[in-house]
C-alpha cells in the first residue's frame, strides 16, 4: 500500500469478543479458526489486528448497496474455506462501519486489504477473477510464511470421541494385562481387518508379550551359540527391547547368511515381523531391508 495506514483509532473501542469468537459468516476449519467472520468496529481489534498476529487476515470492504461487491464477497468465502485456517476473510460492511473504511482510505467498493502482524501488507480494488485472487493470495501467504505464530491448534474444535474398544485395550495395557490387550485389539481387527491402528498396536503387544520370556543373558547366549536359531531370535528381541534396532536387525541378517532351509526362513520371518514395528520409511528399516536383500540374493 502507498503511504501509512493508521489503525490505532480503532483500538479504543469497548472490549471485543475473544478472537475467533465473532459472528461467523461461513463454516469452520480443522484448525479451529472460523475462516469467514463479519467484522464491526467493536470486533475489529480482536478479529483483524490480533488475529493477524497468527495468520493473514483479508479485510473485505463491501457495501450492500453494491450488487457486485455482494456477489464478489460470496465468491471469496469458498476460498477462505479452502484455506482451512491458514488465513481469515474479515468482511466489513462499510455503510455500518465508516471508521474502518476511513482508516483504510477506501476509495472504491469492493476493496480487499491483506493485514499481517497488525499492519496492511497488500491490497487491491474492484472485482477480480477468482483465479487471479487465488494467485495474489498465494503471494501474501508466501510473504508471511514463518513470520506469524499460526493458529492455536484445535482452538474451538470439539475433541473427537474416544473409541471405547481402543480405550478397553489401552486400559488393559496400562494394567499390564497383555493378554487382555491383545484380545481387545483382536476384537477390533475381527470387525475391521484393515484397521491400521489396531494392527500396529496388536503387533506391539505381541512383541511385548514375547519379550517378557527372554533371558537377561540372551545376547551373550546367541553369540556363544551361533547355530542356535531360537537363541538368535531371542537376542534380537532383547536388543530391540533395549532400543538397539540396528544391532537387532544386523544380528538376524548375519544369521540369515549362515543358515539354510527352515532355519533361514524362521529368521527371515522374525526379521520381517520386527520391521513391521516401525514406520516403513524409517532410515534404519530402509537400510536393513537393503542388507536383507543382499543377504538373500
Amino acid at each position: 500500500m502507498s503511504g501509512a495506514v493508521d489503525l490505532s483509532a480503532l483500538k479504543d473501542r469497548p472490549q471485543a469478543p475473544p478472537a475467533g469468537q465473532g459472528a461467523p459468516a461461513a463454516g469452520g476449519s480443522t484448525s479451529g479458526l472460523t475462516p469467514v467472520v463479519e467484522v464491526t468496529e467493536e470486533t475489529f481489534e480482536a478479529e483483524v489486528l490480533e488475529r493477524s498476529m497468527q495468520v493473514p487476515v483479508l479485510v473485505y470492504l463491501w457495501s450492500p448497496r453494491s450488487d457486485a461487491s455482494v456477489v464478489f464477497g460470496d465468491e471469496l468465502e469458498p476460498l477462505a474455506a479452502e484455506g482451512d485456517g491458514t488465513w481469515v476473510l474479515a468482511k466489513v460492511d462499510v455503510d455500518s462501519n465508516m471508521r474502518i473504511a476511513q482508516a483504510f482510505g477506501v476509495q472504491g467498493i469492493p476493496t480487499v486489504v491483506a493485514v499481517a502482524g497488525g499492519q496492511p501488507l497488500a491490497d487491491f480494488q474492484g472485482v477480480q477473477p477468482v483465479d487471479q485472487v487465488r494467485g495474489w493470495l498465494g503471494q501474501v501467504l508466501a510473504a508471511t510464511a514463518g513470520k506469524l505464530t499460526g493458529p492455536p491448534p484445535g482452538e474451538g474444535a470439539e475433541p473427537e470421541p474416544e473409541d471405547p474398544r481402543f480405550v478397553a485395550a489401552e486400559d488393559a495395557l496400562a494394567e499390564g494385562d497383555l493378554d487382555g490387550a491383545e484380545a481387545a485389539y483382536q476384537v477390533i481387527l475381527d470387525a475391521e481387518p484393515t484397521n491400521k491402528e489396531a494392527l500396529a498396536a496388536l503387533r506391539q503387544v505381541r512383541f511385548l508379550a514375547r519379550v517378557q520370556t527372554v533371558a537377561p543373558d540372551a545376547v551373550a547366549t546367541a553369540a556363544a551359540e551361533p547355530t542356535n536359531v531360537d537363541a538368535q531370535l531371542a537376542a534380537a528381541d532383547a536388543l530391540l527391547y533395549t532400543q538397539q534396532p540396528e544391532d537387532a536387525f544386523g544380528l538376524l541378517i548375519d544369521a540369515i547368511k549362515r543358515y539354510a532351509g527352515d532355519d533361514k526362513t524362521a529368521v527371515r520371518t522374525r526379521l520381517l515381523e520386527l520391521f513391521e514395528l516401525f514406520d516403513p520409511a524409517d532410515p534404519i528399516v530402509v537400510s536393513a531391508r537393503r542388507k536383507l536383500a543382499s543377504a538373500l540374493y
